[in-house]
């Protein structure tokens, strides 16, 4: 050191500060370095930023009602609610013929009948979810038309007499007060119908055909009991917001939430047999930012309290997208759910299970479908996403960094959710259809530092999971098999294995005299890690 401080002191003036600027040059370029190649998230035990928003886990989709009644779906769904802890299940399709809902006899009386439903609904009971009542579609006996939406048709046209409809709203509402119980009938949602603004995907009708279908089911809901709930539009991206709320304040309609949908692709929003190509879009607020406007719009206008429900959401509206079976979807989930925030009341994935039938029956164990689970009940990336949120202890602590959430429980045990989203996606010019059915090595992010300071003196077992390129990645799995068209039951079971969630890393450490927790990771493209911090 001695020799070097000479040496700078004897130089020319000019010679020394340019070797002042090189030498800072290099430790700004060696800091830069270090900020691109290493992400440290700080964190301390003692510092809340309050309980846990749980919004995510409020609710789940389902295809349609009439799936409900398989032992298959039934298993699934009691295997998801246990794994992620879902309140509430919507789907399509309770008011479909195959629901056997409603019949008029010969001289045009309604004839109801809700055997079906109670199969459906008792079911729910029985795992501890409650239903988002979803109003739709049309049954034929009181059809306009026959306008029919996918593979088991469901009737998209406005009732033939409007009386009619809200009498059958009304009944099934006291039916299912006598079944459950007011108390319990007052925790669930009633939502008028779907999409009505896709028409005539969806509804052949006008918007004021919809708003008048709404009155009608809102006020049947309101006449058994003033405190249950009901909303609409159910509107595919975030639309008729304003004009909803602007229509029922102005004509005293009841509504008590705001629902509608979002998803992240480009190219439509319609695609009903699977069958058209999305581009995952780029926007960085791509989804998050429909939600975040949707609050804004709701808090400008005369019913600022109203909640806000969206009631489908995932990164693509088709059931032929294979990024819902690609790794990239779980931190792309976790990703939107951080950027909204305390925006929404629910956020509802769609959907729960492949066993979904809107472009008919499939004939691939992995083709795209929405599911967090495929047919065979095969765990997917996004389902650990979930099941990592699940775990969460309800108090968050104050954590700067955008990309994790870490908590701690009444216990003591601490959780880090941590994740990278990079949207790898080569833009316009491929079609998701063709870029994520590849095998899709991840690239090093770098290095991922967590580090939580004043946790209690004791014994910890530390657990590491993770989800990413070939950790939890089912569908690489699938490809390592060869794409066969039918699995095996064999290959289900070593897919399954391979994939179980179990995981990566244990140790126990010893802290004393409060000395920080600190891990360090090797973090890729799209990794989702979650940390299990265990007092014993």
């Amino acid at each position: 050191m001695k020799k070097i401080f000479t040496l700078v002191a004897i130089l020319p003036f000019s010679i020394s500060t340019t070797l002042f600027a090189q030498t800072s040059k290099q430790s700004r370029t060696s800091k830069q370095n270090k900020a691109v190649h290493e992400r440290v998230i700080n964190a301390d035990f003692s510092k809340t930023a309050g309980p846990l928003n749980t919004m995510f886990k409020e609710c789940v989709g389902a295809g349609r009602a009439n799936e409900g009644l398989r032992a298959d779906w039934q298993q699934q769904l009691a295997y998801v609610k246990k794994e992620c802890g879902f309140k509430y299940i919507r789907m399509h399709g309770l008011l479909t013929d195959d629901m056997a809902v409603y019949k008029e006899d010969s001289k045009g009386n309604p004839v109801y009948n809700y055997m079906y439903v109670d199969a459906l609904f008792d079911f729910l009971q029985s795992i501890g979810m409650k239903p988002f009542v979803e109003l739709g579609f049309m049954p034929w006996s009181l059809a306009s038309g026959n306008q029919t939406i996918f593979w088991w048709k469901g009737n998209v046209t406005p009732p033939k007499d409007y009386e009619k409809w809200g009498a059958l709203i009304k009944n099934l509402t006291e039916h299912f007060t006598e079944r459950y119980g007011a108390d319990e009938v007052k925790t669930w949602y009633f939502e008028v119908w779907n999409e009505p603004n896709l028409s005539p995907g969806f509804w052949t009708g006008t918007q004021q055909d919809y708003f008048k279908l709404y009155k009608y089911a809102a006020q049947a809901v309101k006449s058994v009991n003033k405190e249950y709930r009901v909303g609409g539009p159910g509107t595919a991206g975030a639309a008729w917001e304003t004009e909803m709320i602007d229509y029922c304040q102005k004509n005293n309609v009841p509504i008590d939430f705001i629902s509608t949908h979002a998803y992240g692709v480009k190219q439509g929003f319609l695609d009903e047999y699977g069958q058209g190509g999305t581009v995952l879009a780029k926007e960085e607020f791509a989804v998050s930012g429909d939600v975040l406007q949707s609050r804004k719009e709701i808090a400008a206008s005369p019913m600022p309290n109203l909640e806000l429900h969206y009631t489908e959401w995932s990164a693509s509206y088709t059931p032929a997208d294979p990024i819902h079976d690609s790794y990239h979807e779980a931190s792309y989930v976790l990703q939107k759910l951080k950027q909204v925030g305390n925006a929404a009341n629910s956020m509802s994935y769609w959907v729960f299970t492949d066993i979904f039938e809107e472009p008919g029956p499939r004939f691939e164990p992995f083709h795209g479908g929405f599911g967090m689970l495929n047919t065979q009940g095969i765990n997917k990336p996004v389902f650990y996403s979930y099941q990592f949120m699940n775990r969460l202890g309800n108090i968050e602590l104050a954590n700067k960094d955008s990309a994790s959430w870490i908590c701690k429980d009444s216990s003591g045990n601490i959780q880090a959710l941590v994740w990278d989203f990079t949207n790898t996606h080569p833009g316009d010019s491929v079609h998701n259809q063709k870029y994520y059915i590849q095998d899709l090595p991840s690239k090093s992010k770098g290095k991922l530092k967590i580090n939580i300071t004043g946790v209690p003196d004791g014994i910890y077992a530390l657990e590491v999971y993770k989800v990413g390129y070939r950790n939890n990645d089912a569908y690489t799995s699938y490809i390592d098999l060869g794409r066969p068209q039918q699995l095996t039951k064999q290959q289900v079971e070593q897919i399954k294995k391979q994939n179980d969630g179990s995981p990566v890393a244990k140790e126990i450490i010893t802290i004393k005299n409060r000395v920080p927790v600190i891990k360090e990771l090797e973090l890729r493209e799209n990794d989702v890690f979650f940390l299990n911090i265990i007092k014993l």
